[in-house]
Parts: C-alpha cells; structure tokens; sequence
C-alpha cells in the first residue's frame, strides 16, 4: 500500500493508505472530540470509494476518548452493514483499557493490541 495523503488538524495525523478494495489507516497523536471529525472524515472517503476492509493502526494514538471510539464504532457498524470489516491493530493505552472496560472490544472485527 501506498500512502495518499496526511491530514493533521490539532493534535491529530490521520495516514491512509488504500491497496485494492483495502485500506489502512494510521492515527497519530490524540484522538477526541476536536479531532474525532478528522478521522471520521477519512473514514467516511474510504467508504464513499468503496473500500470497506479497512484497518486502523492506534500503534502511535496517544490517547483516545469517548468521542474517538465512538467514530471508531459507526464506522464498524457502517462497513459490517456491508459485508466489509474494521480492525483495530496496535492497541494499547487508554484505548486498550476502555475497549476492554466497555466490552466495545467484541464489536470489532479484529483488535490486536500493540
């Protein structure tokens, strides 16, 4: 996969990649509600291009709240409506804790901590 592009907006990268029907995404910094739009953003181009295997790399997310996670899941339940998947790899941090806390870690696809 090649990287497109690279958003940032506050303390937010947002890295996509897309490889055939796939694609990945990279978060980098925090992930909240000024920044959760960034992300939902790039997920929702994804899905308007018809990429709906799509994978989330948090290996470098600093830190992530109810806004984040809560863009995170509309967008599992958006591509699991169509036949598609979503990912979390490189899990760890605050991330990791609430996944597991919540029991939000069972609506996912995959997720693999760091």
């Amino acid at each position: 996969m090649t990287p497109v592009y690279v958003q940032e907006v506050a303390d937010l990268d947002v890295e996509v990649e897309r490889g055939g029907p796939r694609a990945r995404v990279h978060v980098i910094g925090e992930l909240d509600k000024l920044t959760a739009p960034l992300l939902k953003e790039s997920l929702t181009a994804l899905f308007a291009e018809g990429r709906v295997d799509v994978v989330v790399d948090a290996s470098l997310l600093d830190f992530c709240d109810s806004s984040g996670l809560w863009a995170l899941v509309e967008h599992q339940r958006r591509v699991a409506a169509h036949a598609g998947s979503l990912t979390l790899v490189g899990v760890h941090g605050v991330l990791e804790r609430v996944l597991e806390v919540t029991g939000l870690k069972a609506v996912f696809d995959g997720v693999v901590p760091a």
